[in-house]
């Protein structure tokens, strides 16, 4: 069974910004460049955000895989949304 992790605080609007980012399979670096900010300050808001979702960084495991599941837990999957009019399109292209 999974556990999907608990949020011990609340998630400021720019690890918001940040995480959504991240959800979408940007890189620090690309993210960086999106919001005008460096990358380290980038690097420091996941570390914080893993930290709210009491998520630990372990070897094995991919730690914006996890923060990006969490994330999506908590707050929905904007991902999916966005493919919502290409998915309408594909359908009815089929059924033409």
């Amino acid at each position: 069974m999974v556990t999907i992790p608990t949020i011990t605080r609340e998630l400021t609007p720019f690890e918001h910004a940040v995480l959504k980012l991240v959800c979408d399979g940007l890189t620090n670096a690309a993210i960086a460049q999106e919001i005008h900010h460096s990358e380290k300050v980038i690097e420091n808001t996941v570390s914080r955000a893993a930290q709210a979702f009491v998520i630990e960084q372990r070897q094995q495991h991919n730690l914006r895989v996890l923060i990006s599941l969490a994330y999506r837990a908590h707050f929905g999957d904007t991902a999916l949304r966005k493919l919502e009019p290409v998915q309408q399109e594909q359908e009815l292209l089929a059924s033409a």
